[in-house]
């Protein structure tokens, strides 16, 4: 997944955007865009849109957001929405390996009493919302095979340490923050998973966005969330490897080829070794993913 776009799970003309709007995965939101006195109806009006949706032959992923284990409105959620199959459950709030296997046990149950396979659903933890949360970042391994993906956010964290902002004047993330998401990226490498990167709040700054999500691409994100459809082409593009990046590990790959059982060898000046190797497949792989290998 590139591109992971925000859509309020209560309003259908959203919902009906988003799917317009080319992002790999919508995120249907059942959390923080949802106010308290409409959680009832955005599960209701979830379910029916994941049940039209997974009917169709070709559809974006579909992630639903719930409420945070601690809230209490989180097994009303599951037991709203699990029956429309959705992909994957994004949670919020999420303390390390431990809450992964709490989740997993609660959609265990829904699934056998919705018929479903076990295991189908997977998990994302947005793993950097409390203080608490920085602690735990290296329990994800192993937690569970639903694990598919970590990522991580700056507001509630934001919140949660009393900061004054999580942005500097030159609108990068402050020391704080970019500690957090280097626990994200590292998390996730440990666990074998995808890494995507939190959302850029000024979606009228493309720029801004631009920059931040190559940023996060050179540092080890595959992927970025948005929160507004104009910002979904920008992140597939940064996102989706270029000519010259797939170029490059076409002719890494077949210079290894070349020479079997070399360690390391070089190309128009430069040497390469095997994590070179590892990283041009990589890139071939991302690219086919994205269709453009």
């Amino acid at each position: 997944m590139r591109s992971l776009l925000f859509v309020p799970g209560d309003s259908p003309r959203k919902l009906e955007k988003g799917l317009a709007s080319g992002a790999d995965a919508l995120i249907v939101d059942l959390e923080d865009s949802v106010a308290p006195d409409r959680k009832a109806e955005a599960r209701k009006t979830t379910l029916g849109f994941l049940q039209e949706r997974t009917k169709a032959p070709r559809h974006p992923v579909l992630v639903v957001r719930v409420n945070g284990l601690e809230t209490g409105l989180i097994d009303a959620d599951l037991e709203a929405v699990i029956g429309g199959r959705p992909d994957a459950i994004l949670l919020p709030k999420a303390e390390g390996g431990g809450s992964v296997i709490h989740l997993a046990a609660k959609l265990s149950v829904r699934e056998a009493l919705c018929g479903l396979p076990d295991g189908g659903i997977k998990i994302v933890p947005i793993a950097t919302e409390t203080a608490t949360a920085l602690f735990a970042a290296g329990s994800y391994a192993g937690a569970s095979p639903r694990l598919s993906a970590l990522t991580w956010g700056a507001e509630d964290l934001s919140v949660e340490l009393g900061t004054e902002t999580n942005r500097g004047a030159d609108g990068r993330f402050t020391q704080p923050f970019q500690f957090a998401r280097t626990l994200c990226v590292a998390a996730a490498a440990a666990a074998k998973v995808q890494a995507l990167d939190t959302v850029f709040v000024d979606f009228r700054d493309d720029d801004g966005l631009k920059r931040e999500a190559e940023e996060a691409r050179r540092d080890g994100f595959t992927g970025k969330m948005a929160i507004h459809p104009a910002q979904v082409p920008i992140i597939n593009a940064v996102f989706t490897p270029s000519p010259a990046a797939i170029a490059k590990a076409h002719a890494v790959i077949a210079a290894f080829a070349a020479t079997p059982g070399v360690g390391v060898i070089g190309i128009d000046g430069l040497m390469y070794d095997r994590p070179h190797l590892e990283r041009a497949k990589l890139t071939l792989a991302r690219a086919k993913q994205a269709g453009s290998a």
